[in-house]
């Protein structure tokens, strides 16, 4: 079992920055990539980043040059540096942890979720 805890969600006003901590926690070695998930109201969670053990990145194309993950391996942590959010970033974010490939691990884990809002 991996616990992933949040923090750093809130209200933040158009153009202002936010930035999202997840700490991993537990079986650590069953997990890669770790990122995050967003649910805008009323819509499904879609992708908005995600980060491999060796560093490979991949965005939303709708973050791309505005949000910016990190990890730090060393405190199973990743990080979520959002710049110039805009009223449609506002979402409840999700951190993700997804199974280590080769060695049987198949379970992905999810963070409890923490609300960003962006007014306008």
């Amino acid at each position: 079992q991996v616990q992933l805890v949040e923090s750093g969600g809130g209200l933040v006003q158009a153009g202002g920055s936010l930035r999202l901590s997840c700490a991993a926690s537990g079986n650590i070695v069953s997990i890669d990539a770790m990122g995050w998930y967003h649910q805008p109201p009323g819509k499904t969670r879609e992708l908005v980043a995600t980060i491999t053990r060796d560093g490979s990145e991949v965005y939303a194309d709708s973050v791309k040059g505005r949000f910016t993950i990190s990890r730090d391996n060393a405190n199973n942590t990743v990080y979520l540096q959002m710049i110039g959010l805009k009223p449609e970033d506002t979402a409840v974010y999700y951190c993700y942890a997804g199974p280590r490939s080769g060695l049987g691990y198949v379970y992905s884990y999810w963070g409890q979720g923490t609300q960003v809002f962006v007014s306008s």
